[in-house]
C-alpha cells in the first residue's frame, strides 16, 4: 500500500506503510510483515500499533440483507513507539490466521464475492487512526481442497460465495459467522436440485463439512432443504473419495425427496465408523432460511485446487465479477463502512 500520512500530527507528520511478506495465507498459519513508519518534520509518539483481520459479512433482518465489515481478529503489535524526525521505524509482526477464516482463493484465483484484509490502526493520543487495508488470499487447507476438487470432478458449477452472520448447530464454531460457497448441481440433478451450498468449519485437528441441498418442488413432491453434516480428521479428509460420497448423497436426495442419512451410517472411507450424526432438521433459522455452516483446517503453504475446480470457479466468476481485480474488490467492499460493526449498505 502507499504510505499514508498520519493526520493526527498535522502537516509534516509521520507516514505509515504496512508491507506483507506475502499476500498468501491459509487458516492456522501466520501472516508476517512490517509496519514501516517514516518520521516527519518533528519527533512523534504513537501509542499503539494495532493490526486486525476484517471481512465482509451479510446480516439478515427479516426479508432484508445488509452487508457490513466485521473485525474478527485484533492484535496490538507495538506500544509507545517513538518516531524521531526524519527517521524510519520498522515494526515487525506475526498475525495468526484463525481456523475459521473464510477462503478467498481457489484454483489459483480470487474467489468471487470473498475478501479478507489486514487493517492497520494507529492509536495516537488515545484516538484511533484507521487505514491501510491490505488484502490477503486465504487458500484452502489440503483437507478442504479434497472436498472442493470433488465438486469440480462431479461437474458442479460455481454460483456465488459469501459470509453470513450467525451460529451453527452441532459444530465447534468460534467466530460469529460462517462461509457459504454455492454451486449449481451437476446436469443429472439439475431438474431435481436447485443448488448445493458448502460450508467448512475447521479446528486444528478436524474438518467439519456441511452441505445443504435445495430441492426443487414438483407436481407430486414438495421442495425443501436436505443437510449433510460430516466430520473427519484432516488426514482422513484428504484420503476420502468425496466425489463418490457427494454424488451418492445427491442421488439419495433426488430419489427420496426428503432429508436422508446423507453422510451418516458406516462410511468405509472413515474406517467404518459411523458418520457424524444424521441429517438434522433442527438447524437454527435466521432471516427465513436454514443455516448450517462454518469453516477450516491445517497445512503449510498455499495450494491450488485439483483438476476442474479452478475452471469451475473461473467460469462462474466470469458472470459475477467480470474483469474486477483484487484491489478493486477490496475498495468496493470496504468503502461503505468505517467501523468494526456490521453496517448498513
Amino acid at each position: 500500500m502507499f504510505k499514508r500520512m498520519l493526520s493526527a500530527f498535522g502537516v509534516g507528520g509521520p507516514s505509515v506503510d504496512t508491507v506483507l511478506d506475502s499476500p498468501h495465507a491459509t487458516p492456522g498459519q501466520v501472516v508476517t510483515g512490517q509496519v514501516r513508519i517514516q518520521g516527519g518534520s518533528a519527533d512523534a509518539e504513537i501509542g499503539q500499533v494495532v493490526l486486525s483481520l476484517v471481512t465482509r459479512v451479510e446480516v439478515e433482518h427479516g426479508d432484508h440483507e445488509y452487508g457490513g465489515v466485521s473485525e474478527f481478529l485484533r492484535v496490538v503489535v507495538a506500544q509507545g513507539v517513538r518516531v524521531a524526525a526524519g527517521q524510519p521505524v520498522s515494526v515487525p509482526f506475526q498475525l495468526p490466521i484463525p481456523w475459521e477464516t473464510p477462503i478467498t482463493a481457489v484454483g489459483g484465483g480470487q474467489l468471487p464475492g470473498m475478501t479478507v484484509g489486514v487493517r492497520t490502526e494507529l492509536v495516537i493520543a488515545g484516538a484511533p487512526d484507521k487505514g491501510d487495508l491490505d488484502p490477503i488470499l486465504v487458500h484452502p487447507l489440503p483437507s478442504q481442497d479434497a472436498v472442493l476438487n470433488a465438486f469440480g470432478q462431479l461437474g458442479f458449477q460455481f454460483r456465488s460465495a459469501d459470509v453470513e452472520a450467525g451460529r451453527l448447530h452441532g459444530v465447534p464454531q468460534e467466530l460469529g459467522f460462517y462461509q457459504e460457497i454455492e454451486f449449481f448441481p451437476p446436469g443429472q440433478f439439475a431438474g431435481q436440485i436447485q443448488q448445493v451450498e458448502l460450508t467448512f468449519v475447521a479446528t486444528p485437528h478436524e474438518l467439519y463439512v456441511i452441505l445443504e441441498a435445495d430441492k426443487r418442488g414438483g407436481m407430486f413432491s414438495s421442495g425443501g432443504d436436505s443437510f449433510g453434516h460430516f466430520r473427519a480428521t484432516h488426514q482422513e479428509a484428504q484420503g476420502t473419495d468425496w466425489a463418490s460420497a457427494i454424488n451418492g448423497w445427491l442421488a439419495q436426495i433426488a430419489q427420496r425427496g426428503h432429508a436422508n442419512p446423507a453422510f451418516g451410517g458406516h462410511n468405509p472411507a472413515f474406517g467404518g465408523q459411523p458418520g457424524y450424526g444424521q441429517p438434522q432438521h433442527g438447524y437454527p433459522q435466521h432471516g427465513g432460511h436454514h443455516d448450517p455452516y462454518g469453516q477450516h483446517g491445517h497445512h503449510g503453504g498455499h495450494h491450488r485446487s485439483g483438476p476442474g475446480m479452478g475452471t469451475v470457479i473461473a467460469a462462474g466468476a466470469a458472470g459475477v465479477v467480470g474483469g474486477m481485480v483484487v484491489g478493486e474488490m477490496m475498495d468496493d467492499m470496504f468503502e461503505d463502512s468505517g467501523g468494526d460493526d456490521f453496517g448498513g449498505e
